[in-house]
C-alpha cells in the first residue's frame, strides 16, 4: 500500500499551482476589464462636458465653439476626435477619445471613444406656462408671508403659513 501512495506525491502542489496561475489570469482579466471601462467613462464624460461647453458658444464664436470643446477635453485628459457644429438644428455633436491606462499587460487595446451631442436650450410654450406658474406660486406665497407678518405673529407661525402658501394649502394664525 505504500508504494501506491508514492505516485501521488506532491500532485496537490500541482493542483493548487494551477489554481494559483487560473486566479492571477482572472484577476489580471478583471484589471483590464476595470481599466477599459473606466476609460470609456472618462472619454463619455469629457466629451459630454466639451459638447456642453461648445453649445454654450455655439452662437457667439466664429467655430461654433469647437475651440473651446477642444479645450474642455484637453484639461480632461482627453482628445477631441471631430467636432460638428450643425447651424440648422443649433447643436454641437462631439468625439472624444481617452488612452486606455492602467492595463496590468499589453494588451491591444485602442482609445476610448464618446460622442455628445448638445445646443442652446430653446424656451418652449409649455415651459413658459410652467415658469408662469411657478412666478404665480412665489408671488402668493411672498403676499401670505407679508399678511402674516403684518398680522403680529411668531417667527415660527410666520414661517409655517409661508411654507403652507408656497404649497398652496391654506395656513391660519393662532395659538395651541
Amino acid at each position: 500500500m505504500a508504494a501506491g501512495r508514492r505516485g501521488d506525491a506532491g500532485s496537490a502542489t500541482v493542483w493548487l499551482v494551477a489554481f494559483a496561475v487560473l486566479g492571477c489570469a482572472a484577476f489580471t482579466a478583471t484589471l483590464a476589464v476595470g481599466a477599459v471601462a473606466a476609460a470609456r467613462h472618462r472619454a463619455e464624460s469629457a466629451a459630454d462636458l466639451a459638447a456642453l461647453a461648445a453649445a454654450d458658444r455655439l452662437l457667439s464664436d466664429v467655430d461654433g465653439g469647437c475651440g473651446r470643446a477642444a479645450g474642455i477635453a484637453a484639461a480632461q485628459a482627453a482628445t477631441v476626435v471631430s467636432c460638428t457644429v450643425d447651424r440648422e438644428a443649433d447643436a454641437v455633436e462631439v468625439v472624444a477619445e481617452v488612452p486606455v491606462g492602467g492595463l496590468p499587460v499589453r494588451l491591444p487595446v485602442g482609445p476610448a471613444r464618446a460622442r455628445s451631442r448638445a445646443g442652446p436650450v430653446r424656451a418652449t410654450a409649455a415651459a413658459t406656462a410652467a415658469v408662469d406658474t411657478d412666478a404665480a406660486a412665489v408671488a402668493a406665497a411672498a403676499a401670505s408671508a407679508e399678511a402674516v407678518a403684518e398680522a403680529g405673529t411668531t417667527g415660527a407661525a410666520a414661517g409655517a403659513a409661508t411654507g403652507a402658501a408656497g404649497l398652496g394649502l391654506r395656513a391660519t394664525a393662532g395659538g395651541s
